[in-house]
């Protein structure tokens, strides 16, 4: 079996203080995808920069206290790569992988926009960037005969089942209409070819969402976003036996706006 849990810690310094420390010694995950670390490695506690019993990568922002991916391995991977080949984007800590025996594991954090602002040019460009590299990296996995595992904040709700107050999004970024039809195009077998791995174990649920703003009482009442992705090749997706959010009991003990996703497979 291989568990795998993608996680935005919204900040990993301030996740350590209230809860991710604790979460850490505790999850029986084989590897862990962290978005949003927004710290250099030795800015980190060290309980949570070289934890005993992991492999950790850590690729910071150039640009300080921003973006930043880190992926930790209870085995020390046979490859690591930063960046994926972006002249634009390498440096901004976004993207990292390592490959396991047979797969590779990926932590992604897809920059968030904002309609009309260079923020959403921003996230035009990575996505067009990123859809070409995710479909060389399935061509080379599959000539080597291994499969792929791209998780993180993806910052797009799919489908209308995807977050809660669909209606009132359709014009804001992470619901546009051409940010799903990209995604789409990702998910699509002759195109990009990958599979929404917790969409397929949930196919007729709404959610289960893993992001809730801190604003009024969104997640007391689960009003949230279902943006934290498990994207695969087909031949690792067929093999999730359990795909699910470890959404935290009270709104006190979160400590992130997002929550872990986690999916068994079963290599």
């Amino acid at each position: 079996m291989l568990t795998v849990t993608s996680v935005n810690v919204n900040g990993l310094r301030a996740a350590a203080k209230k809860g991710f420390v604790e979460w850490l010694a505790e999850t029986e995950a084989d590897v862990l995808c962290l978005q949003e670390v927004r710290a250099e490695p030795e800015q980190l506690p060290g309980p949570v920069r070289a934890p005993e019993g992991w492999h950790v990568v850590h690729a910071p922002a150039a640009a300080k206290g921003r973006a930043g991916v880190s992926l930790y391995s209870r085995r020390e991977p046979d490859r690591v790569r930063v960046g994926f080949g972006s002249e634009e984007f390498d440096g901004s800590g976004r993207y990292a992988e390592i490959d396991l025996p047979g797969v590779t594991v990926a932590s992604l954090y897809l920059p968030s926009g904002e309609v009309g602002t260079e923020r959403q040019d921003e996230k035009e460009r990575f996505m067009g960037e990123f859809l070409a590299h995710l479909k060389g990296l399935r061509e080379r996995a599959a000539a080597e005969g291994r499969e792929v595992l791209v998780c993180g904040d993806w910052n797009i709700a799919h489908q209308q089942a995807d977050l809660k107050n669909w209606r009132g999004n359709q014009k804001n970024s992470g619901f546009l209409p051409e940010e799903r039809e990209w995604l789409t195009r990702v998910l699509t077998p002759e195109d990009g070819g990958y599979v929404d791995v917790v969409r397929v174990l949930h196919p007729d649920t709404e959610g289960p969402y893993s992001w809730w703003s801190y604003r009024g009482r969104a997640f007391d009442n689960d009003t949230g976003w279902r943006i934290d992705y498990h994207v695969a090749t087909p031949g690792l997706a067929g093999r999730a036996v359990k795909g699910f959010v470890e959404r935290a009991a009270t709104h006190a003990q979160r400590w992130s706006d997002h929550a872990p996703v986690t999916v068994v497979y079963d290599l």
